[in-house]
Protein backbone atom coordinates (compact mmCIF):
# COMPACT_ATOMS: atom_id res chain seq x y z
CA UNK A 1 0.00 0.00 0.00
CA UNK A 2 1.31 3.45 -0.93
CA UNK A 3 1.94 5.80 2.00
CA UNK A 4 2.29 9.41 0.81
CA UNK A 5 5.19 11.29 2.37
CA UNK A 6 6.18 14.95 2.50
CA UNK A 7 9.40 15.34 0.58
CA UNK A 8 9.92 19.10 0.98
CA UNK A 9 8.36 22.46 1.75
CA UNK A 10 9.25 25.75 0.05
CA UNK A 11 8.16 29.22 1.18
CA UNK A 12 8.15 32.76 -0.20
CA UNK A 13 7.10 36.20 1.05
CA UNK A 14 6.72 39.58 -0.70
CA UNK A 15 9.42 42.21 -0.40
CA UNK A 16 7.73 44.62 2.00
CA UNK A 17 8.63 43.73 5.61
CA UNK A 18 6.84 45.91 8.16
CA UNK A 19 7.23 45.97 11.93
CA UNK A 20 4.17 45.54 14.13
CA UNK A 21 4.68 48.94 15.77
CA UNK A 22 4.63 50.64 12.38
CA UNK A 23 1.39 48.88 11.43
CA UNK A 24 -0.12 49.76 14.81
CA UNK A 25 0.61 53.47 14.37
CA UNK A 26 -0.63 53.34 10.80
CA UNK A 27 -3.91 51.68 11.83
CA UNK A 28 -4.42 54.08 14.73
CA UNK A 29 -4.32 57.03 12.35
CA UNK A 30 -6.73 55.41 9.88
CA UNK A 31 -9.32 54.11 12.34
CA UNK A 32 -9.39 57.18 14.58
CA UNK A 33 -11.86 58.90 12.27
CA UNK A 34 -14.49 56.17 12.30
CA UNK A 35 -14.18 53.71 15.20
CA UNK A 36 -15.49 54.85 18.60
CA UNK A 37 -13.40 54.09 21.71
CA UNK A 38 -10.46 53.13 19.52
CA UNK A 39 -8.02 53.42 22.42
CA UNK A 40 -9.70 50.46 24.13
CA UNK A 41 -9.13 48.26 21.08
CA UNK A 42 -5.54 49.18 20.18
CA UNK A 43 -3.93 46.69 22.64
CA UNK A 44 -4.91 44.01 20.10
CA UNK A 45 -1.67 44.94 18.30
CA UNK A 46 0.54 44.49 21.36
CA UNK A 47 -1.23 41.27 22.36
CA UNK A 48 -0.92 39.65 18.92
CA UNK A 49 2.57 38.20 19.63
CA UNK A 50 3.70 39.50 16.21
CA UNK A 51 6.92 41.41 15.58
CA UNK A 52 7.00 41.60 11.79
CA UNK A 53 4.92 40.83 8.72
CA UNK A 54 5.40 40.91 4.97
CA UNK A 55 2.89 42.82 2.83
CA UNK A 56 2.10 42.70 -0.86
CA UNK A 57 2.45 46.48 -1.13
CA UNK A 58 4.33 49.22 0.74
CA UNK A 59 2.45 50.36 3.83
CA UNK A 60 1.47 53.72 2.29
CA UNK A 61 -0.51 51.92 -0.44
CA UNK A 62 -3.10 50.90 2.16
CA UNK A 63 -3.80 54.51 3.14
CA UNK A 64 -6.02 54.95 0.08
CA UNK A 65 -9.19 53.12 -0.88
CA UNK A 66 -8.70 50.81 -3.88
CA UNK A 67 -11.21 49.13 -6.15
CA UNK A 68 -11.63 45.39 -6.07
CA UNK A 69 -10.41 45.27 -9.66
CA UNK A 70 -7.20 47.08 -8.75
CA UNK A 71 -6.51 44.90 -5.72
CA UNK A 72 -7.36 41.71 -7.59
CA UNK A 73 -5.04 42.59 -10.48
CA UNK A 74 -2.22 42.91 -7.96
CA UNK A 75 -3.30 39.60 -6.42
CA UNK A 76 -2.98 37.80 -9.77
CA UNK A 77 0.50 39.22 -10.36
CA UNK A 78 2.03 38.91 -6.91
CA UNK A 79 0.35 35.63 -5.94
CA UNK A 80 1.66 34.02 -9.11
CA UNK A 81 5.19 35.29 -8.48
CA UNK A 82 5.20 34.02 -4.88
CA UNK A 83 3.67 30.69 -5.93
CA UNK A 84 6.41 30.17 -8.49
CA UNK A 85 9.16 30.97 -5.98
CA UNK A 86 7.73 28.66 -3.30
CA UNK A 87 7.15 25.84 -5.81
CA UNK A 88 10.66 26.08 -7.24
CA UNK A 89 12.12 25.98 -3.73
CA UNK A 90 10.09 22.89 -2.83
CA UNK A 91 10.92 21.07 -6.07
CA UNK A 92 14.62 21.83 -5.65
CA UNK A 93 14.70 20.65 -2.02
CA UNK A 94 12.80 17.48 -2.95
CA UNK A 95 15.09 16.89 -5.97
CA UNK A 96 12.01 16.26 -8.11
CA UNK A 97 11.92 16.79 -11.87
CA UNK A 98 8.95 19.09 -12.62
CA UNK A 99 7.89 16.77 -15.43
CA UNK A 100 7.32 13.98 -12.90
CA UNK A 101 4.59 15.89 -11.02
CA UNK A 102 1.25 14.16 -11.54
CA UNK A 103 -1.10 16.75 -10.00
CA UNK A 104 -1.15 20.32 -8.68
CA UNK A 105 -3.43 21.54 -5.89
CA UNK A 106 -3.74 25.31 -5.68
CA UNK A 107 -5.15 26.76 -2.44
CA UNK A 108 -6.12 30.42 -2.00
CA UNK A 109 -8.97 32.55 -0.65
CA UNK A 110 -7.77 36.15 -0.99
CA UNK A 111 -8.20 36.77 -4.70
CA UNK A 112 -9.97 35.47 -7.78
CA UNK A 113 -8.59 34.32 -11.12
CA UNK A 114 -10.13 32.25 -13.91
CA UNK A 115 -8.35 30.33 -15.20
CA UNK A 116 -6.86 29.73 -11.77
CA UNK A 117 -3.19 30.52 -11.27
CA UNK A 118 -2.17 26.85 -11.25
CA UNK A 119 -2.73 26.80 -15.03
CA UNK A 120 -0.01 29.44 -15.48
CA UNK A 121 2.15 27.76 -12.85
CA UNK A 122 2.11 24.43 -14.71
CA UNK A 123 3.39 26.14 -17.83
CA UNK A 124 5.99 28.29 -16.07
CA UNK A 125 7.42 25.35 -14.10
CA UNK A 126 7.55 23.06 -17.10
CA UNK A 127 5.06 20.50 -15.81
CA UNK A 128 3.29 18.15 -18.19
CA UNK A 129 0.30 19.59 -20.05
CA UNK A 130 -1.60 16.52 -18.77
CA UNK A 131 -1.00 17.36 -15.09
CA UNK A 132 -4.16 17.01 -13.01
CA UNK A 133 -5.40 20.30 -11.52
CA UNK A 134 -7.40 20.85 -8.36
CA UNK A 135 -7.87 24.51 -7.36
CA UNK A 136 -9.40 24.94 -3.89
CA UNK A 137 -10.96 28.30 -2.99
CA UNK A 138 -12.72 29.60 0.12
CA UNK A 139 -11.13 27.34 2.74
CA UNK A 140 -9.38 30.26 4.44
CA UNK A 141 -7.08 29.38 7.31
CA UNK A 142 -8.01 25.69 7.05
CA UNK A 143 -6.78 25.49 3.45
CA UNK A 144 -3.22 24.39 4.17
CA UNK A 145 -4.25 21.32 6.16
CA UNK A 146 -7.14 20.50 3.83
CA UNK A 147 -4.88 20.86 0.80
CA UNK A 148 -2.28 18.56 2.32
CA UNK A 149 -4.94 15.91 2.99
CA UNK A 150 -6.29 16.06 -0.57
CA UNK A 151 -2.76 16.07 -2.01
CA UNK A 152 -1.89 12.93 -0.07
CA UNK A 153 -4.99 11.22 -1.46
CA UNK A 154 -3.96 12.17 -4.99
CA UNK A 155 -0.50 10.69 -4.43
CA UNK A 156 -2.19 7.41 -3.56
CA UNK A 157 -4.44 7.42 -6.63
CA UNK A 158 -1.92 8.70 -9.19
CA UNK A 159 1.19 7.02 -7.79
CA UNK A 160 3.05 10.18 -8.79
CA UNK A 161 4.51 13.18 -6.93
CA UNK A 162 1.97 15.91 -6.19
CA UNK A 163 2.60 19.63 -5.78
CA UNK A 164 0.53 21.60 -3.27
CA UNK A 165 0.67 25.41 -3.41
CA UNK A 166 -1.02 27.74 -0.92
CA UNK A 167 -0.78 31.49 -1.45
CA UNK A 168 -2.58 34.28 0.36
CA UNK A 169 -2.36 38.05 0.02
CA UNK A 170 -4.52 38.90 3.01
CA UNK A 171 -3.42 42.53 3.08
CA UNK A 172 -4.98 43.22 -0.32
CA UNK A 173 -8.41 42.58 1.19
CA UNK A 174 -7.96 45.46 3.67
CA UNK A 175 -10.88 47.86 3.31
CA UNK A 176 -9.78 51.46 3.90
CA UNK A 177 -13.26 52.72 4.78
CA UNK A 178 -14.39 49.74 6.86
CA UNK A 179 -14.24 50.90 10.49
CA UNK A 180 -15.44 47.62 11.98
CA UNK A 181 -13.69 45.80 14.80
CA UNK A 182 -13.15 42.84 12.48
CA UNK A 183 -11.20 45.00 10.05
CA UNK A 184 -9.08 46.42 12.86
CA UNK A 185 -8.34 42.96 14.24
CA UNK A 186 -7.55 41.73 10.73
CA UNK A 187 -5.08 44.58 10.28
CA UNK A 188 -3.38 43.54 13.52
CA UNK A 189 -2.65 39.95 12.48
CA UNK A 190 -2.81 39.31 8.72
CA UNK A 191 0.28 38.98 6.54
CA UNK A 192 1.07 37.73 3.05
CA UNK A 193 3.01 34.70 1.82
CA UNK A 194 3.09 31.45 -0.13
CA UNK A 195 4.13 27.89 0.64
CA UNK A 196 4.51 24.81 -1.55
CA UNK A 197 4.75 21.16 -0.57
CA UNK A 198 5.94 18.21 -2.65
CA UNK A 199 4.41 14.87 -1.65
CA UNK A 200 5.72 11.61 -3.07
CA UNK A 201 4.65 7.93 -3.13
CA UNK A 202 7.80 6.76 -1.35
CA UNK A 203 9.43 7.16 2.03
CA UNK A 204 11.15 10.53 1.86
CA UNK A 205 9.81 12.49 4.84
CA UNK A 206 6.85 12.66 7.23
CA UNK A 207 4.24 10.06 6.24
CA UNK A 208 0.65 11.30 5.88
CA UNK A 209 -1.52 8.59 7.39
CA UNK A 210 -5.01 10.07 7.55
CA UNK A 211 -7.23 13.12 7.89
CA UNK A 212 -10.35 14.16 9.76
CA UNK A 213 -12.72 16.98 8.75
CA UNK A 214 -15.46 18.58 10.85
CA UNK A 215 -18.11 21.10 9.81
CA UNK A 216 -20.00 22.88 12.59
CA UNK A 217 -23.68 23.40 11.63
CA UNK A 218 -25.08 26.93 11.31
CA UNK A 219 -21.78 28.68 11.97
CA UNK A 220 -21.27 30.59 8.70
CA UNK A 221 -21.15 33.90 10.59
CA UNK A 222 -18.05 32.97 12.59
CA UNK A 223 -15.46 33.40 9.85
CA UNK A 224 -15.40 34.32 6.18
CA UNK A 225 -15.77 37.12 3.66
CA UNK A 226 -18.62 39.53 3.02
CA UNK A 227 -18.61 40.77 -0.57
CA UNK A 228 -18.69 44.56 -0.82
CA UNK A 229 -18.40 46.92 -3.78
CA UNK A 230 -14.71 47.40 -2.95
CA UNK A 231 -13.88 43.73 -2.50
CA UNK A 232 -13.64 41.06 0.18
CA UNK A 233 -14.57 42.30 3.65
CA UNK A 234 -13.31 40.19 6.55
CA UNK A 235 -15.77 38.55 8.92
CA UNK A 236 -14.84 36.69 12.07
CA UNK A 237 -16.09 36.24 15.59
CA UNK A 238 -14.41 36.92 18.91
CA UNK A 239 -15.75 33.52 20.04
CA UNK A 240 -13.20 31.44 18.08
CA UNK A 241 -10.89 30.74 21.06
CA UNK A 242 -13.91 29.70 23.15
CA UNK A 243 -15.05 27.35 20.38
CA UNK A 244 -11.57 25.79 20.32
CA UNK A 245 -11.62 25.21 24.06
CA UNK A 246 -15.10 23.71 23.97
CA UNK A 247 -14.80 21.41 20.96
CA UNK A 248 -11.17 20.63 20.09
CA UNK A 249 -10.50 17.98 22.78
CA UNK A 250 -13.45 15.88 21.64
CA UNK A 251 -12.64 16.42 17.95
CA UNK A 252 -9.07 15.23 18.44
CA UNK A 253 -10.35 12.22 20.38
CA UNK A 254 -12.75 11.38 17.54
CA UNK A 255 -9.96 11.72 14.98
CA UNK A 256 -7.62 9.44 16.93
CA UNK A 257 -10.37 6.84 17.23
CA UNK A 258 -10.84 6.90 13.45
CA UNK A 259 -7.09 6.65 12.93
CA UNK A 260 -6.81 3.73 15.33
CA UNK A 261 -4.34 5.34 17.72
CA UNK A 262 -4.48 6.60 21.29
CA UNK A 263 -4.27 10.34 21.76
CA UNK A 264 -1.36 9.83 24.13
CA UNK A 265 0.69 8.61 21.15
CA UNK A 266 0.69 12.08 19.57
CA UNK A 267 4.09 13.68 20.11
CA UNK A 268 4.06 16.49 17.53
CA UNK A 269 1.57 19.32 17.02
CA UNK A 270 1.82 21.43 13.85
CA UNK A 271 -0.89 24.06 14.35
CA UNK A 272 -2.06 26.95 12.21
CA UNK A 273 -1.02 30.15 14.04
CA UNK A 274 -4.33 31.94 13.67
CA UNK A 275 -3.49 34.25 16.55
CA UNK A 276 -2.05 34.27 20.06
CA UNK A 277 -5.44 33.64 21.69
CA UNK A 278 -6.17 30.72 19.36
CA UNK A 279 -2.80 29.12 20.10
CA UNK A 280 -3.39 29.61 23.82
CA UNK A 281 -6.75 27.88 23.40
CA UNK A 282 -4.99 24.95 21.69
CA UNK A 283 -2.58 24.66 24.62
CA UNK A 284 -5.22 25.02 27.31
CA UNK A 285 -7.80 22.67 25.83
CA UNK A 286 -5.33 19.90 24.96
CA UNK A 287 -3.08 20.33 27.99
CA UNK A 288 -0.03 21.04 25.82
CA UNK A 289 3.21 22.49 27.13
CA UNK A 290 4.16 25.75 25.42
CA UNK A 291 7.12 24.19 23.61
CA UNK A 292 4.78 21.84 21.74
CA UNK A 293 3.53 24.85 19.78
CA UNK A 294 6.82 26.76 19.64
CA UNK A 295 7.00 26.53 15.84
CA UNK A 296 3.54 28.05 15.46
CA UNK A 297 4.40 30.89 17.83
CA UNK A 298 7.63 31.60 15.93
CA UNK A 299 5.85 31.73 12.56
CA UNK A 300 3.19 34.02 14.07
CA UNK A 301 5.92 36.26 15.48
CA UNK A 302 7.87 36.52 12.22
CA UNK A 303 5.09 36.48 9.59
CA UNK A 304 1.69 37.05 11.22
CA UNK A 305 -1.33 35.05 10.08
CA UNK A 306 -0.98 34.24 6.36
CA UNK A 307 -4.20 32.22 6.28
CA UNK A 308 -3.80 28.86 4.48
CA UNK A 309 -0.04 29.23 3.96
CA UNK A 310 0.85 29.71 7.64
CA UNK A 311 0.55 26.11 8.79
CA UNK A 312 2.85 25.04 5.94
CA UNK A 313 5.46 27.53 7.19
CA UNK A 314 5.12 25.80 10.57
CA UNK A 315 5.51 22.43 8.83
CA UNK A 316 8.68 23.65 7.12
CA UNK A 317 10.15 24.76 10.45
CA UNK A 318 9.13 21.47 12.08
CA UNK A 319 10.80 19.37 9.37
CA UNK A 320 14.01 21.41 9.51
CA UNK A 321 14.30 21.21 13.30
CA UNK A 322 12.94 17.75 14.16
CA UNK A 323 14.78 14.47 13.71
CA UNK A 324 12.66 11.51 12.55
CA UNK A 325 11.89 9.15 15.44
CA UNK A 326 8.82 7.36 14.09
CA UNK A 327 6.44 9.23 16.40
CA UNK A 328 2.93 10.41 15.50
CA UNK A 329 1.95 14.02 15.02
CA UNK A 330 -1.12 16.01 14.04
CA UNK A 331 -1.64 19.10 11.92
CA UNK A 332 -4.50 21.35 13.06
CA UNK A 333 -6.34 24.29 11.49
CA UNK A 334 -9.70 26.05 11.69
CA UNK A 335 -11.46 27.83 8.86
CA UNK A 336 -14.69 29.18 7.40
CA UNK A 337 -17.67 26.94 7.58
CA UNK A 338 -17.01 27.01 10.57
CA UNK A 339 -14.74 23.99 10.21
CA UNK A 340 -11.82 22.10 11.72
CA UNK A 341 -9.25 20.10 9.75
CA UNK A 342 -6.79 17.54 11.14
CA UNK A 343 -4.09 15.46 9.47
CA UNK A 344 -2.22 12.56 11.08
CA UNK A 345 1.43 12.13 10.19
CA UNK A 346 4.34 10.05 11.38
CA UNK A 347 7.92 11.31 11.55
Amino acid sequence: MTIPTIAAVGTAVPGNPVGQDDIRNFAAALFREGLPHLERLMPVFENASIEKRYLAQPLEWYRMQHTFSEANTLYEQIAFDLSEKAALAALSKADINPGDIGAVLFVSSTGIATPTLDSKLIQRLGLSAHTKRLPLWGLGCAGGVTGLARAAELVTTTQKPVLLVAVELCSLTFQRNDFSKSNLVGSSIFGDGAAAVVLVPKQQGPAVLGSYSTLFPDTEDIMGWDMSETGLKVRFSRDIPAIVREHLPDLLKQACTQWGIDQSQLSHFVAHPGGAKVLAAYSDSLGLAAEKLSGAYQVLRDYGNMSSASVLFVLDKFMSETLPTGEYGVMLALGPGFSAEQVLFQW
